[in-house]
């Protein structure tokens, strides 16, 4: 495997102490730690895109000789029966406890270590294409606040984002992203979930949105810049900062559409990394024309690794 160095996560220490660095999770850190050849199993394990495809096909009886695409599936159960039932089965499937990842619980410490380290400025953003509350939970249980902000696929509210501030059951329609001033990193942390989430505080669901379906992406894709529809903070600490991603593999349709969004066709303008074990040559040209460094190693191995450097005293350049 190769060697990671000590040169990286020197950079991505510095950077995430000094409060550069945007971590981007996909959905392969629910795997981060999973014992191998463990399969998924509901409230223990989340399921990955895979797992996820493969039980939708089979509860909506998905024709076999089809493709089992995740967004395939999902776009075959909404046309065949209607988004109802397609929400009502995601909601089952991720209403419930499972245990935040290695992963979740280093990022939730990110705060208190940087406070340690004596690193002064904004809390954290972290940004998932994950529908779970996986990240939101490490973060209370590590006793931060954070404030969440969640895109809308679907209903009244279709693409636009809605703001729950820290403990608040009442979201906040976003209704004019570059005059929203009432979210501050120099306050809180902020998860921002672009793809939706799972409503597991009220009652009838009704601010469950996910965006999974063909028609999803390019409905995702037809509108303006994520930039445009997110608050004026955010966008500005997108802008400029690093992006770690983690979780993805560089050619997924989802993290394509994501990076068309933000920036278009250039290069990201700050030095970005991506943890992914055994890129395909198609992983590595992405990754150079988007500016992207992959780091070829396993995500626990990884984040195990980038902790004890971020416990470690960080040499000050002379």
């Amino acid at each position: 495997m190769p060697d990671v160095g000590d040169t990286h996560y020197k950079l991505v220490t510095r950077g995430i102490l000094d409060g550069r660095v945007v971590p981007f999770l996909g959905a392969g850190v629910n795997l981060c730690g999973r014992p191998p050849e463990t399969a998924w199993k509901h409230g223990e394990f989340y399921p990955s895109g895979a797992e996820l495809a493969a039980h939708l096909a089979a509860h909506f009886d998905y024709p076999p000789e089809e493709d089992r695409d995740l967004e395939r599936v999902a776009d075959y159960i909404a046309i065949m029966t209607g988004s109802g039932p397609l929400y009502e089965t995601l909601h089952e499937i991720f209403d419930a406890d499972y245990p935040p990842t290695v992963l979740h619980k280093f990022l939730a410490q990110i705060p208190a270590i940087r406070a340690e380290r004596g690193s002064l400025g904004r809390r954290q953003l972290i940004v998932t294409t994950n529908y779970d509350d996986a990240m939101e939970r490490a973060l209370e249980a590590a006793g931060e606040e954070y404030d969440l902000v969640s895109y809308c696929a679907d209903g009244e509210f279709r693409g636009k984002f809605l703001h729950w501030p820290f403990r608040s059951e009442e979201a906040r329609l976003i209704e004019r992203p570059n005059e929203y001033a009432d979210i501050s990193l120099e306050e809180r942390s902020v998860v921002l979930k672009i793809h939706g989430l799972v409503d597991r505080k009220t009652l009838d669901q009704e601010f469950d949105s996910y965006v999974i379906t063909e028609d999803h992406y390019i409905d995702y894709l037809a509108r303006y810049e994520l930039a445009n529809l997110i608050p004026v903070t955010l966008a500005a600490k997108l802008k400029k900062s690093h992006f770690l991603f983690l979780g993805y593999a560089l050619k997924d349709h989802n993290l394509k559409v994501i990076l068309r969004r933000l920036w278009g066709e250039q290069k990201l303008s700050y030095k970005s990394w991506a943890v992914q074990l055994d890129p395909s040559p198609l992983d590595r040209e992405i990754a150079r024309t988007r500016g992207v460094d992959i780091v070829d190693i396993p995500l626990d191995e990884y984040v195990a690794a980038l902790e004890q450097r971020m416990r470690e005293p960080v040499e000050e350049p002379a």
